[in-house]
């Protein structure tokens, strides 16, 4: 396994940082950002069936909890006749039904569970990604679809749990999942800020909040 690899997001150098039940993980130099090999990244089939897994309970009220902040940042920037997107909406997409309550209509992508390509040959006032970010196996990518599916004034919303530099990653239980490929440092949001030209970046705890001109 090589020593050095280049960071998938900001294309930095990358170090050895740790391993987990065999799997290497890397540490960027520049956005400090983490890492998995992608020698190791799921197939395909075993990651849908970790997703179908997951208890996405649309009525479940832990996990509406959960996605509340969400939530409430969306329906505090924007009213109900605007278009949105829920991409990576997997199979429970809470924040849609959520949101379908006080009169949104959202669109779904899911490349598991709504594979309508169709909906991203549209633009939208905002988009939003709950727990999804981390699964991206190419997210620079994926961040140049996402930007280039807003309109002006538009927003993307994401949720995930950041790395940072006094996180102990042995105990860390966000990397335990075996479809989590790469964990944001705050620096990394910084580059994804002035790289896909957002005007704007706000951080609170998990919720993530980048807006266009």
């Amino acid at each position: 396994m090589s020593r050095y690899l280049n960071c998938i997001l900001c294309g930095a150098i990358t170090d050895e940082y740790f391993q987990f039940r065999d799997i290497d993980y890397y540490r960027c130099s520049y956005c400090r950002s983490v890492m998995m090999h992608p020698y190791f990244y799921p197939e395909p089939e075993m990651e849908k069936a970790r997703y179908d897994q997951h208890q996405n309970d649309v009525h479940d009220p832990a996990y509406r909890g959960f996605v509340k902040p969400m939530v409430e940042r969306i329906t505090g920037y924007y009213p109900p006749e605007s278009s949105a997107l829920d991409y990576g909406a997997g199979h429970g997409p809470v924040i849609t039904e959520m949101l379908k309550e006080s009169g949104y209509q959202p669109e779904l992508f899911d490349i598991y569970y709504h594979n309508d390509r169709t909906v991203l040959s549209r633009t939208y006032d905002f988009i939003f990604c709950s727990e999804v970010i981390e699964h991206f196996r190419d997210p620079r990518r994926e961040f140049v679809l996402l930007r280039s599916l807003l309109k002006p004034k538009g927003s993307l919303f994401c949720m995930t749990e950041l790395f940072n530099d006094e996180l102990y990653f042995e105990k860390w239980h966000y990397k335990n999942d075996p479809t989590h490929l790469f964990f944001y440092h705050e620096k990394a949001l910084y580059w994804i800020k002035d790289y896909f030209s957002f005007k704007n970046l706000h951080i609170d705890n998990r919720v993530i909040h980048f807006t266009v001109d």
